[in-house]
């Protein structure tokens, strides 16, 4: 991790995480916690946070275009919350945007509690303010939704909702248990011999990693795309 200064009215400091710096940390917390899963298979996002952060995630009423938040304290993540209309769906659908949500949530967590322990950044992060003298950042659907960082409709691409979105793969989809579950669908390419996805194949994997890992299709599509790019091979971890 490298910290850069910013003038940003938000943060006084910009951490920058690199890709295998993401995947590193969410191995090593998905180990250290004993919910690695032994074999490809989803990973108990909801017990992660328990576990990691010592808070069981709540649903409330968010405010409007809102579906979940982090509060902090001076000692980290000392509340997540998901919006109760996500749980009122009651489909598999919905419960996958609860998990993505979760997951983006507890990225926070992992990358952002330090810039809340001195109680120097922001109350309150979108929105209007609706819990007065604490610090916390509300994530609007877009910006979890978009995942790719481009985000959708009035996404303005804040730099602490890429990086919450980067660790949604590497923690409900980890890399070595994605190449396990890859394997029959994996080739070898150019002169290095690279393991890639068969081109004809990235549909199938594409559903493959929803299914085994229990996510919304995007969420498998993405994951795809960062670790077994269409043109550049795989990223090994």
């Amino acid at each position: 991790m490298k910290i850069y200064k910013t003038r940003s009215n938000k943060f006084a400091e910009q951490p920058f995480f690199s890709k295998e710096d993401v995947e590193i940390l969410c191995f090593e917390e998905l180990r250290k916690y004993e919910l690695f899963p032994t074999s490809p298979s989803p990973v108990r996002i909801d017990r992660f946070i328990e576990k990691r952060f010592k808070i069981v995630p709540v649903y409330e009423e968010l405010p409007p275009g809102i579906i979940g938040l982090t509060e902090f304290g001076p000692n980290g993540v000392r509340k997540i919350a998901i919006s109760e209309s996500l749980a009122e769906e009651s489909s598999r659908a919905a419960q996958h945007r609860i998990n993505t949500t979760l997951a983006h949530e507890a990225g926070h967590g992992l990358l952002h509690a330090h810039l809340f322990a001195l109680g120097e950044a922001p109350t309150l992060l979108f929105g209007e303010e609706v819990s007065p003298g604490k610090l916390m950042i509300l994530c609007r659907g877009e910006a979890i939704e978009g995942l790719s960082g481009s985000g959708g409709k009035g996404y303005d691409g804040n730099w602490w909702e890429v990086q919450a979105n980067m660790v949604i793969g590497p923690l409900l989809l980890p890399g070595k248990l994605v190449r396990e579950a890859l394997s029959s669908f994996l080739i070898k390419k150019g002169v290095m011999k690279i393991d890639c996805v068969d081109p004809s194949q990235r549909e199938a994997a594409e559903k493959t990693l929803s299914d085994i890992f229990d996510v919304n299709p995007i969420v498998a599509r993405i994951r795809l795309e960062n670790l077994y790019p269409l043109n550049d091979g795989q990223i090994m971890f």
